[in-house]
């Protein structure tokens, strides 16, 4: 690469962003051990030869990496890693290594990435290269996500003792506490019920990836990517979203108001043990103490904000892909509900602050316009105003559910109705103009 190349605004665009990110992941290792915990870099180092925490995941980023790759490359990735995964069974069978966490598998998914890296930065050159790291950077950010949503989550916890679940628990009597109706009907659907939400609540990654593939079945062909997609939604509303809860740190109803769950919480911090059979009672909210293991992830519900990015980009898929859209929003609404991990007025705000991050990136990519800016503007306006509510009117909230309980669905429905209508203009300014067919002409 010549250095008038390294000038260009893009490459200085693609250099500052890669400064950003290792800046944000040496920050956030620093923080980590801080507590005397690794951070994300350590634990995704640790995965080359440790079992990994998420085999599917690894073989889902694998699988986002191998977009760039002819079929055959990729039957012969896809080989490698599974040869590799094999051999580290075998050898950990051979010398007794037991696994108590993660998965026995997954190890040659990262390895075939980190091998195909070094055969970028070796092997090829110009656009070629540039593409094949592009392919690997994707599939290693889809993981170091995961793991930066872990640590982000541990600083939660660390640094912000009180909660203020009792506000938000207050707020959600403007609609019906839909938390303690949905964690009813859950339970009386368990094992099988619980099984299905569960499954599809924890596997949402490999999910976006599913939609991400389709979007990105072209490039191979064409040598270059779209430019706009789902991961990079998903990655964006992971690096936002724990902000938030830094701002409003809320640990949900199965903590809060239950005996809590996998293994933390318990009835020794909740405010009393109400879920999911009786409804908290009206009473001035106060912030509460917690302990420090139980992160602070719920306002807003980024679950809800990852399934509605799902949800999104399945829309222009196949009849397949937008029922597989539908159906992983609709159960994973059911599970953070059902299992007792938002409140409602978590999935409201997290609805609303997918379609102003999307609206961005969006507005971003096209260019920013008048149109752009206002929808960016009026999702972050109804965002922070949810969140002003949330906080200092929950009472009146509580007191007049008529009142505000449709003002919620009202504002969360005209953040809806205003990108769907300004993204489909979008769409429509973009589109190809339609071809004169060639008409039959006299001999």
């Amino acid at each position: 690469m010549t250095f008038a190349a390294l000038r260009e605004p893009r490459a200085i665009l693609w250099a500052t962003a890669g400064v950003v990110t290792l800046g944000f992941f040496i920050t956030l290792e620093i923080a980590a051990r801080h507590y005397g915990l690794p951070g994300p870099m350590t634990t995704q180092a640790q995965e080359v030869i440790f079992a990994p925490k998420s085999g599917p995941l690894l073989y889902a980023s694998m699988a986002l990496m191998m977009v760039v790759l002819t079929w055959r490359q990729r039957f012969i990735a896809l080989g490698a890693a599974i040869g590799i995964d094999v051999v580290f069974v075998l050898v950990r069978w051979a010398v007794g290594a037991k696994i108590t966490e993660g998965h026995p598998f997954g190890n040659g998914a990262l390895w075939v990435m980190l091998g195909y890296g070094v055969i970028a930065v070796t092997r090829r050159t110009g656009r070629e290269r540039a593409l094949l790291l592009k392919g690997v950077g994707l599939g290693l950010l889809l993981v170091a996500g995961r793991k930066t949503g872990d640590t982000w989550l541990l600083i939660t916890s660390k640094t912000r003792p009180t909660v203020l679940d009792e506000y938000v628990a207050t707020a959600d009597h403007a609609l019906g506490n839909p938390s303690w109706l949905v964690g009813r009907i859950v339970r009386a659907t368990d094992p099988i019920g619980t099984h299905l939400l569960d499954w599809v609540y924890i596997q949402l990654a490999v999910a976006a990836v599913v939609v991400s593939l389709y979007q990105l079945r072209n490039v191979a062909v064409e040598r270059r990517f779209p430019s706009h997609y789902l991961v990079r939604t998903f990655l964006v509303i992971g690096l936002v979203g724990p902000a938030i809860y830094m701002i409003f740190p809320v640990v949900g109803p199965i903590f809060a108001y239950g005996p809590g769950a996998y293994g933390t919480g318990g009835l020794h911090w909740a405010v009393a043990d109400l879920w999911p059979h009786t409804p908290p009672p009206l009473n001035p909210p106060h912030p509460v103490p917690y302990d420090d293991i139980t992160p602070r992830n719920c306002m807003p519900s980024l679950h809800t904000a990852w399934a509605t990015a799902i949800f999104i980009h399945s829309r222009k898929g196949p009849r397949i892909l937008r029922f597989a859209g539908t159906f992983w929003l609709i159960a994973t609404l059911t599970a953070t509900l059902g299992f007792g991990y938002h409140y409602g007025v978590d999935l409201i705000a997290g609805v609303v602050f997918t379609l102003t991050i999307e609206a961005a990136l969006r507005s971003h990519e096209r260019g920013w316009d008048r149109s752009g800016l206002q929808l960016v503007a009026y999702g972050t306006a109804v965002f922070a105003a949810l969140l002003v509510s949330y906080r200092y009117l929950p009472m009146e909230m509580a007191k007049y559910p008529w009142v505000f309980g449709p003002l919620l669905i009202v504002a969360m429905t005209s953040v809806i109705y205003a990108y769907v209508r300004t993204t489909k203009l979008w769409d429509q300014k973009t589109a190809p103009a339609p071809q004169p067919e060639p008409q039959p002409e006299l001999v």
